[in-house]
Order: C-alpha cells, then sequence, then structure tokens
C-alpha cells in the first residue's frame, strides 16, 4: 500500500551514529548471565558483576550490514506490510488482551479483573465468536501473581469450546502450561505475548529468562517497546529515535548472539507525556509521530520492518463511540504512514488497561466496515446489471431503491452496523440508547451460553498440574 515518509536521506547518517554511540558508550543492563555470555562470545563488552553490556560500533555497524543484506536476499521481508492490495484486519474478539480491570457498564462500575468477570467474558466470547478461539483476556487479581496464568487457563478449558492459549508472564510457567495442554490435547498451549523490557535499556531477570527460552526455540523474537518521550527517552523527536532504535537493535543483536537462525521480530507502541496532568498517550499526534519516524528509519537502516501498535491503545475512558472513533482514527493514521492496516481495536479502554465487552461489540461494527475496503472487484453481468440501469435510465420515474436488484444485493453490498447509527451522532441521549442496546446483546450473548461438557477428567488432571505449581512456586 501506498505510505507516507517522514525521513530525508540525510537523516539516516546521523540518526545511526546516535545509536552507535549509545550502544557504545551505555550499552544495557541485562540480569540474565546466558545471555550476557552469548553476548561476549560475540564481541560486546560484559561486565557481569554490574550486568551490563556495551556493544562496540564496528560490532554494531557489520551486524547492520548483515541485516541489510538479509533483506536483499529476501530473507527478512516487511512482516505487517499489505503489499499493493489492501488486506483487511481480523475482527475484535475476545482473546489475549489481558486488561487490568473489567468495565460493567450495566453497573458503571471498573472493578480489578477477577474470576467471576473473566469467566463471563468466556462465555461472552465463546457465543460471539464460537468458531474461533477464546483467549487469556483479563488478569485475574485474587489469585496470586505467579499462578494467575495456570488460573486463568483452568477456566478456559473450563468454560471455552474452544480455549485459547494463557499468557505464560514468567518463564517458570511454560512447562506447566505445556503440560496442562498435552491433558487437553493441544501442544505448547501457552502464548509468549510481548516481550516488553524495562526502558531505557533494561532487560530485568523476569523478561530476560522468558526472552532467552523464546529464542532458542526459534520463535521470532524482538523487543515490544513501549518508550514514553520526556520519560524513558528524550523528548525530542531525534533522541527518541536513537534511543528506541538502540533497544530495537540491542535485542536483535542478543537474540542471534543466543540462536544465529532465530527470525526477527518486534513492534513499536510509542507514548508522549502530557506535562499539564502526567497522563501518558500512546494514541496521541505526537507520539504516533515519533513512533512512525522511529518505525520508518530501522526500515531505512537496518532493512527490519515492525509494525506500529495498533489501534487499541486509545485516551478514552469510558466505553462509547468517542473511544471507537479515537481507534479508528488511530488505525487508519497507521495504515497512511507504514503501509498496513491494523485492528481498529479489541474492546480496551484507557491505553489498554480496561477490558469492556460493549466497546468490544461498537468495534466490531466499525471492523466490519473496515472490511469493505479488501472486498473484491468482481465485473460479472449480475453486478454490472445493464438492465437495472437501463430501467432506471435518468431518473425521472424511478430510482434504484426500488429495484429489485437493490433489493436482492444491498446485505452484501453495504455496511449495516448493529449498533453504531449511520445517521451520526445525534446528542447524548442517543449515545446512551446506542451502549444499552449493545449491553443487551452482551447479557444475550451471555444467556445463550451452553458450557462445554465431556472433559471433567480432564479438568482435574489439570488441576493436580496447578497444585503441583502451587506446591513448587510459591512454598
Amino acid at each position: 500500500m501506498p505510505q507516507f515518509t517522514l525521513l530525508r536521506d540525510s537523516d539516516i547518517e546521523p540518526l545511526a551514529d546516535g545509536v552507535f554511540s549509545v550502544l557504545e558508550d551505555v550499552g544495557v543492563l541485562c540480569q540474565n548471565e546466558e545471555m550476557l555470555h552469548a553476548l561476549a562470545q560475540t564481541g560486546a563488552k560484559v561486565d557481569e558483576s554490574r550486568e551490563r553490556a556495551a556493544f562496540p560500533r564496528r560490532m554494531v555497524s557489520q551486524f547492520v550490514d548483515r541485516l541489510r543484506n538479509e533483506r536483499a536476499q529476501g530473507k527478512n521481508p516487511p512482516d505487517d506490510v499489505g503489499g499493493a492490495r489492501f488486506v483487511a484486519p481480523g475482527l475484535p474478539s475476545v482473546g489475549g488482551q489481558v486488561a487490568q480491570f473489567f468495565y460493567d457498564y450495566e453497573q458503571q462500575e471498573k472493578r480489578s479483573g477477577n474470576r467471576q468477570d473473566f469467566i463471563t467474558l468466556t462465555k461472552f466470547g465463546d457465543v460471539l465468536h464460537g468458531d474461533n478461539s477464546v483467549g487469556h483476556s483479563l488478569l485475574l487479581t485474587d489469585v496470586p501473581p505467579l499462578l494467575e496464568p495456570l488460573e486463568a487457563a483452568m477456566l478456559l478449558a473450563e468454560y471455552a469450546h474452544q480455549p485459547g492459549r494463557a499468557f505464560a508472564w514468567n518463564v517458570k510457567l511454560i512447562d506447566y502450561l505445556i503440560e496442562m495442554g498435552e491433558i487437553l490435547g493441544i501442544a505448547n498451549w501457552f502464548s509468549w505475548g510481548a516481550n516488553c523490557f524495562a526502558h531505557p535499556l533494561r532487560f530485568d531477570r523476569d523478561v530476560a529468562d522468558k526472552f532467552v527460552r523464546r529464542v532458542r526455540a526459534g520463535v521470532a523474537s524482538g523487543l515490544t517497546a513501549m518508550p514514553v518521550a520526556g520519560m524513558t527517552t528524550p523528548v525530542t523527536l531525534e533522541g527518541f529515535v536513537v534511543v528506541s532504535s538502540a533497544e530495537h537493535v540491542a535485542t536483535w543483536i542478543a537474540a542471534r548472539a543466543l540462536n544465529p537462525d532465530v527470525p526477527l521480530s518486534g513492534s513499536m507502541w510509542p507514548g508522549t507525556l502530557d506535562m499539564k496532568t502526567g497522563h501518558v498517550s500512546y494514541c496521541s499526534f505526537d507520539a504516533m509521530f515519533y513512533g512512525f519516524t522511529t518505525v520508518e528509519f530501522l526500515r531505512r537502516w537496518c532493512g527490519v520492518s515492525i509494525p506500529m501498535g495498533g489501534g487499541e491503545y486509545c485516551d478514552a475512558k469510558l466505553p462509547g463511540l468517542c473511544a471507537a472513533l479515537e481507534k479508528a482514527y488511530k488505525a487508519m493514521t497507521i495504515a497512511a504512514f507504514t503501509g498496513y492496516h491494523p485492528g481498529v481495536g479489541s474492546g480496551m479502554l484507557d491505553e489498554g488497561k480496561i477490558l469492556s465487552p460493549v466497546q468490544l461489540l461498537l468495534e466490531r461494527d466499525l471492523g466490519l466496515g473496515v472490511r469493505n475496503f479488501a472486498r473484491e472487484i468482481r465485473p460479472s453481468t449480475a453486478n454490472i446489471t445493464l438492465d437495472t440501469i437501463r430501467e432506471v435510465g435518468i431518473g425521472l420515474q424511478r430510482n434504484y431503491l426500488e429495484t429489485e436488484h437493490t433489493l436482492r444485493n444491498f446485505r452484501e453490498c453495504l455496511w449495516l452496523p448493529e449498533f453504531i447509527d449511520r445517521s451520526g451522532w445525534n446528542g447524548f441521549e442517543s449515545e446512551v440508547k446506542l451502549l444499552q442496546k449493545a449491553q443487551s446483546k452482551v447479557d444475550a450473548l451471555v444467556a445463550e451460553y451452553v458450557k462445554p461438557e465431556g472433559h471433567e477428567d480432564k479438568l482435574v488432571a489439570m488441576r493436580k498440574v496447578v497444585e503441583s505449581a502451587r506446591k513448587h512456586l510459591l512454598e
């Protein structure tokens, strides 16, 4: 797809020089001995007592040259750029959101994630998109943190007809989830999730340990970056690009030091700080500008294309059209500057902290609208419908609304949202009616849910795995 550019050719070298200097003079904190040893073997200057690794300029330069050569040989093609034809994003679903809070529109209440709300979301997703899996959507704050993914997996196995994978945030959980999946008959039943280290330039132990296992397994690896200008990077655009790019390059160097054949990945979720309130926004104009520039710089300098974080993270705190349109605008802006259209969202609010099933339904309406751009052009006789065109003529006696052709085809051809009023926003009363209609749909879907049966013995065996984990991880 066509895309805008932000950098001149003359900008690349000074920004690259800044990355070289940061990696050589500052380096990274790394709290994993195996990773430090691998970096030392590939030419990094490692201080094990301080858990620090610095990257000589020559080492980084040679590494970047290899990445560019891989791109030239077609080994590192763009991951998410759609190409000349528009690729429609998937519809919002109850998947791997792992939000911290649940928003109950009926009660007008935001509350910490808990087992009961997680079960409600699982039932909701199971009926809404039964052909697809239902995943780890909400953080269970009413169980011990180290057991939380295992308890979430138990609930998915019990309530979802197609249970998705739980997010293994700690490497110690992976083998337990794999064992639980084997009982269910699902291989590797866990999600690696995002690889976010602490900005700036810090691989803390939990993240580094999981990163090492992921890379050793040969799974595409990189940084899910969420830098904040003025807080974890310099406030200037140029400083942001240099520090953020240094973090990505350091991650890729570490990945290849551990496994020379591992595919590289990553993503950029940029934020900026509101100096009046201290609020961090991941969808403001300046945040997106900083992110687009960094993504473009990495593509042009290293030859590695990483996506911008999708429309999901928005500033809106409550469900409604404002939140949905914030996300839609962000997603379309990402498409303009990166060449691919991410999903509009999956029901999250307040920068990904809150999950609202009502909001998810509104975003499915928008997602169906976006899918129109991916429709095929089929110039068949039936679609061109010259007979109908001749029948209507210049429209003095009839119009196309009266024709049999329109009656037969409008459902396939037009965007027919279930909740959003196509006539436009018409005041707060209409907004309330829209949200109430969506809440009624949520209630109806949950009421329609039927619990899966016939695998109670598997649940008993899986619970034994969880209790074993409880004994070894908590005692």
